[in-house]
């Protein structure tokens, strides 16, 4: 059994944070990793709302997002992550570790817009290890907080210390220039912890201490370890221990211990300076040590009564525990603390004169995400990470209390308090603020008046509210899954022979519960559909003259123009002052609404059909009509139209000429004869530049007349560009990022804006500066509408000084437009020139080939240029040609641009990057990087193409048909903007204020031909497309999924955990099961034979236990409701722990099986009470709605529900009948007249939590034991053991009949004991994986590893068939909860070859509980074969992220020796995926190596993406 895996979304989980200067030495970024992944964010400040200050008071004030600046993905999961500034670097490092014991040192290269890795440790020999097979201890890094050094912590003993070099040093060795980054470190040592003290074992936490003279690290440790059961006879078992270590002397002498703290110490906070020392959380207590001072510490519940002898004060108020709880300081005596139920405190340290802290005070804040990390960014600024919801950016604005004496009343309620949680029912954000500090407090005031003031005395006490600015989207952790049918697909869609499905996952837990409905593609909804046989070509072009009556209002979003739709180029986005001054008046009057839509400048007037011989003008108002006379051309087919002038003007481009217009009056025609039809044009106003079939290229420019005023002409401007080789493709870009500059900047690297804000005063300036700057204002206007205008909106405006992508020098912010045109030449050679005057400022030769980074080399070049050209030119033969490229500017503010370019049988995307390092002073101060992705651009048939191009001589309007533009440029389609990729395999290419590029496909019809934004009254902000029939279809993105993710998703909130979904297919209907936390105040007690509840009393300090009450109810997809009155509650104590649709035998249909939802329960009442479960078996039924709520036509009949004799553990379904694992034992019972009758029985391990069936096969997983394969025998009406995973000897076929009869309760059947699987194996999940005859048993378990079983009786290992055997194996990175199951798609269209291979293969999927999506896909060996050879090159090859082995990565992880190696047998698709990310050459030389072509490979490669394109 061969197979590939693949991850098809990229985990969302976040579980480490810094904010370091990564990117540049000029401004912050925050450094999010989780898994295998690693974010780069920046702060970006939302200026708008700001230069209204009057405006925005009382409405919405200003918020700051996260910009995604770059993204890394490493073969590895981070265990920890930490920051350091290296002496002499520009800008910091972090510090990864990574099991079992490695660390890497990487930082971001400026040249390659990559991660650099500085250096490697590695720490996995057999001595440090201790006798461990596996490191079951995380390696902590812990960084110096002034950068001295560096420690880790590995196999839980060994202290890794990792020296850097300080200043001193490095003024001696300035004469090794060549030794370059490696001299930032020292050689690393290890100290054995048990040498500086034998008790230091069970190391908890480990901190470097703030304000010592050498580098001082505390280790909080459990010499003797206890547990609650254990208290009462052990107890006060931590101890801290501070070292300082001397690295030059290698000596780290212990300078400060303190034993007997209380048993639950968690983790140590050490305080910065000035107050120093270190704050100790403790589950149920808060304690603060330092050296010379004596302890103060509080009890925070009364479990610490009894519990710890150590001296506590009581604090007063305050019923909390620390445990899961995450902190980081905001100031020197204040620390923000989110505990396990999300709400936040601020706690401040109360400091007296001698910097002794002698209180706490807690200030409950909010209520917020389940938080994984914390870490405190700019001022007022603080990131939540959470891999239980989404990661959250806040911001705090502190409010002082008045007077001393006002502290002791209670503070009045504040209204102007936003609670993060809106909705939370449990904190009411008018909840009094009561002064929750230590009762001595009041004892003291006096005290304090006599020191003067509070501030002198140390602390001011201050409110804190909290609002959440941004938010970063986490489907994880997916606990389960299921597909279901989308409730709404346009009717054309809905006879497609694939079925168009959507996933719905089980995410977050407790109040972070929700239900995220994924769908990787996106389905368009058709507005209408035109035959329109014939058209090739079309363009949307706005004009302001088809209602002259109306006022005209701004509409606040982007400038949509036909001339950029087409050609990828920019808007325009100046507008001039007069309209200026309107937009800002009707912005007052409009603050809540938008403009109504026939008032929009930005309506598409006309939709220009370009044909073989003619084009057609169709007017678009209310209704679509055909133009019969108008200033258009229609005689001829159209090469381009579009917008000019500020949408003012439409521009035509025939063969032969061109056309200016407004509306539909001709101005100007300029007839064009260069001795060849034109074949393309782009216009970067006010610039249109074209180009003929020859290869000659023109440029006219839009000019006013003096004399005449109003009237505009196009006039010419021959451009002086060398014509050595034939100019094949060209693009007009116009810049509004300020990233394309020839100016040089500062001498360093990568020089940030100076408007990185250290105060908030200071950013203030700043803002207003550019407030009068016709760019910004004209962004800044659109804010307003983003309040209500919904999620995808916010990329249209803000503007703020330094541009998008990574910062740039003052003049960023207040950059004029500047223009540029790229051009490719046949020689494969990529120029970029300054417009108007075509001076050369970038050049790239070999173009085409697809280098990683493309760096310039114009310098020197305009002289020579001739000499270098011949040369290439003999090469010419394999260098492929260019069909097409486009620069266009995306995301926020404009501010980064992306270079795509159409080579013959491939896309390459470009992102644009600032580069100036030593750089001479007349180029371009860019770079380009490439952007991995999967848009297969090959043609099936390829001799198709060459027929084309061999008629684009003959005939002009075939030379324009062989050009039909696949790159169309939108700016506002529902308030997102991109690139949409036409061709065989259709891309939504999107990037918003988020600054992800998101690759959406659109498969669902077909290959399109080509696409226009259509903004109408009729359908707002939508587009238009032909398909490969002819059909065209005017269509709108739904907005009810955000496009802004890795794939297209709609995350619906339950507020509680969602633990089972399931698709109930005849009602269409998602059965969901959740559960609350609930206080438990009773117990149950046996008395004899009965039960009672023993009610608890405790003090009010006391913190009840909580237990989780369970309820099943359906949900309907076509509003992701709950469906009114269909909830199912479960008992109290009782726990779902199965939930599935089965199909059972019934009279009621044709085939004679009906879907139910089935549930197993279990009765769970502590160790006295038996432990009991109920089989609940509910039918959908439909019934009359009732009035006003069409929903409600669905409800749940419950048709059985009994307690069994034990717990329920598992059910599926096997020949209509319901199979549940009870206890120790599995039932197949069948469903009669409401009742189960027992048919059949078996004996199994220790506690079946999965079960799964396949015909008469049911795979039942163990939860310690492994799986077992039993198999159904109708005749006799038998369950039998077919084989399981197993360690004891082989059982002989005499021993394997379990029983005589076995009477129970209702019935007297057998079953036999076939075969099971070898070793102890802890199963998450089991799903079956199906390769056309072979089935294997695919099972997850809890090292993370997939395993796929076999049932093999021939082979000699299996003992006859007893013992399952493992036939591949693989190391996906993350648990694997949930796996679903489908055929793979294509292989319907039966007849050709291809489909033949896929024939009767199943894709497996699975969802991680990092929030990740992957597949496993059966191959065939052959492919296998030649994948593995490649994979194996590229693992050698290739540098990967960080250091890191992919081929380690993915070996099967075992926590002990087993008697088996790993068996591999899967592919690791995300690997041979990088082999798309090569260059021609790299690709050819790989090929070569491996015995095979490029492009057998590609097909290989670009086939699993077309079998599994689902979703």
């Amino acid at each position: 059994m061969y197979a590939v895996y693949r991850q098809a979304h990229t985990p969302t989980a976040v579980e480490f944070s810094v904010y370091c200067n990564f990117i540049s030495s000029k401004e912050k970024n925050l450094v999010v990793a989780g898994t295998s992944q690693l974010y780069v964010y920046r702060i970006i400040h939302d200026v708008e709302s700001t230069s209204k200050a009057e405006k925005s008071s009382d409405s919405k004030p200003r918020k700051e997002k996260l910009e995604q600046v770059a993204s890394f993905s490493l073969f590895g999961n981070i265990m920890s992550m930490a920051s350091v500034q290296l002496v002499g670097a520009s800008r910091d490092a972090l510090l990864l570790s990574f099991k079992d014991a490695k660390l890497s040192v990487v930082e971001y290269d400026p040249g390659t817009h990559d991660l650099k890795t500085l250096s490697l440790h590695y720490f996995e020999e057999p001595e440090l290890r201790d006798g461990f097979v596996q490191n079951v201890h995380i390696p902590i890094v812990r960084v110096d907080p002034e950068n001295r050094c560096a420690v880790m912590l590995v196999y839980g003993t060994q202290l890794v210390v990792l020296p850097f070099r300080k200043d001193t040093l490095t003024d001696e060795q300035e004469g090794g220039v060549g030794e370059g980054p490696k001299s930032s470190f020292l050689p690393s040592y290890i100290i054995d912890v048990r040498e500086l003290d034998e008790k230091l074992l069970n190391i908890v936490d480990m901190k470097f201490l703030h304000g010592y003279y050498e580098p001082t690290l505390l280790i909080l440790f459990e010499p003797n370890q206890t547990w609650p059961g254990r208290v009462a006879v052990r107890q006060d078992t931590c101890s801290i221990v501070a070292i300082s270590l001397n690295i030059m002397q290698k000596v780290h002498p212990v300078i400060w211990s303190l034993s007997n703290l209380p048993f639950d110490c968690t983790q140590v906070m050490p305080v910065p300076k000035p107050i120093g020392g270190v704050v100790v959380f403790a589950v149920n207590s808060l304690l603060y040590l330092n050296q010379s001072v004596p302890p103060y510490g509080v009890s925070l519940n009364s479990q610490t009564n009894g519990t710890t002898a150590f001296p506590l004060r009581v604090q007063d108020e305050v019923k909390i525990t620390l445990d899961c709880s995450q902190s980081d300081f905001i100031a020197y005596d204040k620390m923000v603390i989110s505990l396990k139920g999300g709400e936040i405190y601020v706690l401040t340290l109360i400091t007296d004169g001698m910097r002794s802290v002698r209180a706490f005070h807690f200030d409950k804040a909010a209520a917020s995400v389940l938080t994984t990390c914390m870490v405190t960014m700019e001022p007022g600024y603080l990131f939540l990470g959470s891999r239980l919801g989404n990661s959250l950016l806040l911001k705090y604005t502190e409010k002082l209390q008045e007077k001393l004496q006002e502290k002791l009343q209670p503070a009045p309620p504040e209204e102007a308090r936003e609670e993060v949680d809106k909705d939370k029912p449990e904190e009411p954000p008018s909840k009094k603020k009561r002064v929750e500090s230590s009762t001595n407090w009041t004892d003291e005031v006096d005290e304090i008046e006599v020191y003067g003031s509070e501030a002198q005395s140390g602390t001011q006490l201050a409110t804190y509210s909290f609002e959440v600015c941004d938010s970063i989207l986490n489907i994880g952790p997916c606990v389960n899954a299921s597909m279901g049918e989308p409730a709404f697909l346009s009717e054309e869609f809905q006879n497609n022979p694939e079925p168009d499905l959507e996933v719905v996952v089980c995410s977050g837990y407790g109040k972070n519960g929700a239900l995220s409905v994924l769908q990787r593609s996106i389905r368009p909804q058709v507005v209408t559909t035109f035959e329109l046989p014939g058209c090739h070509d079309m363009w949307t072009v706005v004009s302001n003259e088809v209602k002259e009556d109306k006022k005209v209002a701004a509409k606040s979003d982007g400038s949509e123009d036909g001339a950029e739709t087409e050609d990828g180029e920019e808007g325009d986005r100046d507008k001039e002052k007069e309209e200026e001054e309107e937009e800002e008046e009707e912005e007052e009057k409009t603050t809540t609404t938008e403009p109504p839509l026939e008032d929009d400048k930005k309506k598409h007037g006309f939709l220009i059909l370009s044909r073989e011989d003619s084009t057609m003008i169709l007017q678009t108002g209310q209704e679509i009509m055909e133009l019969d006379t108008s200033g258009f051309a229609t005689q001829g087919p159209t090469v381009f139209a579009g917008n000019i002038g500020d949408n003012k003007y439409i521009i035509q481009v025939s063969p032969m000429g061109i056309r200016l217009l407004e509306g539909v009056t001709q101005l100007h025609f300029i007839p064009v004869d260069l001795g060849s039809p034109i074949v393309h044009c782009s216009v970067a106003d006010p610039y249109v530049v074209i180009m003929t079939a020859e290869g000659v290229v023109t440029m006219f420019a839009l000019k006013t007349d003096s004399y005449m005023g109003k009237t505009h002409r196009l006039a010419l401007q021959k451009p002086q560009i060398p014509t050595l080789s034939r100019v094949i493709a060209l693009c007009a870009y116009r810049d509004v990022s300020g990233m394309f500059t020839t100016e040089n900047k500062v001498s360093s690297s990568f020089v940030k804006e100076d408007t990185v804000v250290s105060s908030l005063s200071e950013a203030e300036t700043i803002i207003h500066d550019l407030s009068n700057t016709v760019d910004d204002e004209e962004e800044m206007l659109y804010g307003e509408s983003n309040a209500n205008a919904g999620h995808g909106r916010d990329e249209m405006g803000r503007s703020y000084g330094p541009h998008g992508g990574y910062g740039s020098d003052g003049s960023a912010g207040k950059s004029e437009p500047s223009h540029w045109c790229i051009i490719i030449r046949e020689n494969g050679v990529m120029e970029i020139y300054q417009l108007p005057d075509w001076r050369l400022v970038f050049l790239v030769k070999n173009f085409p080939v697809g280098q990683r980074v493309l760096v310039d080399s114009s310098s020197g070049q305009s002289a020579a240029q001739g000499e270098g050209k011949k040369e290439e030119v003999t090469r010419q033969g394999e260098i492929p040609l260019v069909k097409e490229v486009a620069l266009v500017s995306l995301g926020y503010n404009y501010s980064r641009p992306y270079l795509l370019v159409h080579v013959e049988q491939e896309l390459l995307i470009y992102e644009a990057f600032p580069y100036d390092q030593q750089q001479p002073q007349n180029n371009l101060k860019v770079r380009f990087k490439k952007v991995p992705h999967n848009i297969n651009f090959r043609e099936k048939k390829s001799k198709l193409k060459k027929d084309k191009k061999g008629e684009s001589g003959g005939e002009e309007s075939s030379a324009v048909k062989g050009r039909i533009a696949r790159f169309r440029y939108f700016e506002d389609i529902s308030g997102y903007s991109g690139v949409f990729i036409c061709g065989p395999s259709p891309h939504w290419m999107l990037v918003t204020s988020r600054g992800a590029i998101r690759l959406h496909p659109m498969t669902i019809d077909g290959s399109i031909e080509s696409f226009s934004p259509f903004h109408n009254i009729n359908c707002p902000k939508g587009f238009l497309y032909f398909n490969k029939q002819g059909e065209l279809r005017i269509s709108v993105l739904p907005t009810y999924l955000s496009y802004d993710a890795p794939w297209p998703v709609r995350k619906i909130p339950l507020r509680c955990t969602v633990h089972y979904v399931s698709y109930h297919v005849e009602s269409k209907v998602y059965a969901v099961c959740t559960s609350v936390k609930e206080t438990c105040t009773r117990i149950p007690r046996m008395t004899g034979e009965e039960k009672e509840f023993e009610t608890i009393d405790r003090d009010e300090r006391y913190i009840n236990p909580q237990q989780e009450r369970f309820s099943i109810q359906l949900i309907s997809p076509v509003s992701w409701e709950a469906i009114p009155n269909t909830r199912f509650d479960l008992d109290e104590w009782e726990h779902v722990t199965c939930m599935k649709t089965v199909a059972l035998r019934s009279q009621e249909t044709v085939s004679g099986l009906k879907g139910y939802v089935a549930a197993g329960t279990c009765l769970m009442q502590g160790e006295e009470v038996t432990c009991r479960g109920r089989i609940v078996i509910l039918d959908v039924i439909e019934v009359v709605p009732e009035p006003g709520q069409p929903l409600t036509k669905n409800k749940f009949k419950v048709l059985y529900e009994k307690e069994q004799k034990g717990p329920v553990t598992a059910l599926c379904h096997c020949h209509g009948y319901l199979v549940s694992a009870i206890g120790q034992k599995i039932f197949l019972w069948v469903l009669k007249d409401n009742d189960l009758t027992g048919m059949a029985f078996i004996d199994t391990q220790l506690y079946i939590h999965q079960m799964f069936s396949i015909k008469n096969f049911i795979l039942a997983a163990d939860v310690m034991k492994s799986v077992s394969l039993l198999r159904y025998q109708q005749e006799s009406k038998t369950l039998s053991l077919v084989s399981r995973v197993r360690t004891q000897q082989p059982v002989r076929r005499d021993q394997m009949c379990l029983c005589p009869s076995v009477t129970l309760d209702v019935f007297f059947f057998c079953f036999f004991l076939c075969r099971q699987d070898a070793k102890p194996l802890e199963v998450y999940s089991i799903e079956f994986i199906v390769d056309n005859n072979q089935l294997g048993l695919l099972v997850s378990d809890r090292d993370k590893n997939l395993s796929v079983y076999m049932y093999l009786p021939e082979a000699k290992e299996s003992f006859g068939g007893m013992r399952l055997l493992r036939r591949a194996d693989f190391n996906a990175g993350a648990h694997v909860n949930t796996f679903w199951r489908m055929p793979c798609r294509g292989a319907l269209d039966s007849g050709s070859k291809k489909a033949l291979t896929w024939d009767n293969k199943h894709i497996t999927w699975f969802a991680t509980l990092d929030g990740g999506v992957g597949l496993l896909l059966p191959m065939q060996e052959k492919t296998y074969r030649r994948l593995l050879m490649l994979q194996n090159a590229l693992n050698s090859m290739l540098p990967h992220h960080a250091g890191l082995n992919p081929k380690a990565f993915r070996m099967l992880h075992s926590d002990r020796r087993t008697l088996q190696n790993a068996v591999r047998n899967v592919l690791d698709g995300e690997l041979l995926n990088k082999y798309l990310y090569l260059s021609t050459m790299e690709r050819s030389e790989l090929a070569k190596k491996i015995g095979t072509t490029q492009d057998i490979i590609l097909d290989d490669l670009l086939e699993v993406d077309r079998v599994t394109a689902h979703f």
